[in-house]
C-alpha cells in the first residue's frame, strides 16, 4: 500500500525542482538588461538645521568623502568646514570668517579629498585654494585675484585625480587650472565662448578613474569632457 505522506513529499520535491529549473531557464533566456531600471533610492537619514552650532549650517554647498567615509561639508555662510561620520555624527570643524590661514570667505562647492585624506577647499571670495589635514590642520594655500597662472576669479569646483593633481574650475576666468598637490601650476585650458573647450562660467569639475576631466559648463548648459591635460574629447547638453 502506498504511503500518502511519502507520496506527497515526493510530489513537493519534484515540484520544487521543476520551479527551480524553470527559473534558471527563464533568466538564461531573458537576462536582466543592463538598462533595467534599478530600485528607487531609499532615504536613510538626514542632519542639520539653520544655525551656527555644531552640526548646523547656513547654506551648505560643497561636500566630500574621505577613505574612511567621513563627510566634509563646506558651510558657506558660516565660513567653516564641518566633519561628520557617515551617520551624521558631528566630529569637528575648522574655519572662521577672514583671509588668514585657515579662515574663509564663502567657501562654495569646491571641496575635495586626496588619497592621503588631505582636504582642498576653494575659498571662493578669497580667490584661493587652501589645503588641510583631515582634522583641519592648515598645510598650504595658493592663489589670488587675477588672470595669471595660478590666479583665480571666484574659484568654485575642485577635483583630485589618481596622482593627486588638483583641478580647479575658475569661472570668472572661464577656464580650468591644474596644479600639483602643493599648488604648483601645471597647465590650464579654456576661454570665454561656446565652442569646444570654451566655457561660460564653469562651475563643477570631476575626474574619473582614467583621469578624464568633466566640467559643468554652467551658462552654456552642457557638460564637456577632457583629457587630464585639457584635450577636448566630447560634450553633451544644450
Amino acid at each position: 500500500m502506498v504511503n500518502p505522506k511519502k507520496y506527497l513529499l515526493g510530489a513537493l520535491i519534484l515540484l520544487a525542482g521543476v520551479l527551480f529549473f524553470a527559473a534558471v531557464l527563464f533568466f538564461a533566456i531573458f537576462p536582466r538588461s543592463a538598462n533595467a531600471q534599478a530600485a528607487p533610492a531609499c532615504f536613510l537619514l538626514k542632519w542639520g538645521s539653520l544655525g551656527t552650532g555644531d552640526g548646523q549650517f547656513n547654506t551648505p554647498h560643497g561636500i566630500a568623502v574621505d577613505s574612511s567615509n567621513n563627510i566634509y561639508v563646506a558651510d558657506r555662510f558660516n565660513s567653516r568646514i564641518q566633519k561628520f561620520s557617515s551617520l551624521g555624527t558631528y566630529m569637528l570643524q575648522w574655519g572662521t570668517f577672514g583671509s588668514g590661514d585657515g579662515q574663509f570667505n564663502a567657501p562654495e562647492v569646491g571641496i575635495a579629498v586626496d588619497s592621503s585624506n588631505n582636504i582642498y577647499v576653494a575659498d571662493t571670495l578669497n580667490n584661493r585654494i587652501q589645503k588641510f589635514t583631515s582634522s583641519g590642520g592648515f598645510i598650504t594655500k595658493w592663489g589670488s585675484l587675477g588672470t595669471g597662472d595660478g590666479q583665480f576669479n571666484t574659484p568654485r569646483g575642485v577635483a583630485v585625480d589618481s596622482s593627486n593633481n588638483i583641478y580647479v574650475a575658475d569661472p570668472g576666468n572661464d577656464r580650468i587650472q591644474k596644479f600639483t598637490s602643493s599648488g604648483g601650476f601645471i597647465t590650464k585650458w579654456g576661454s570665454s565662448g561656446s565652442g569646444d573647450g570654451q566655457f561660460n562660467f564653469p562651475h563643477g569639475v570631476a575626474v574619473d578613474s582614467s583621469n578624464n576631466v568633466y566640467v559643468a559648463d554652467s551658462s552654456n548648459h552642457r557638460i564637456q569632457k577632457f583629457t587630464s591635460s585639457g584635450g577636448f574629447i566630447t560634450k553633451w547638453g544644450s
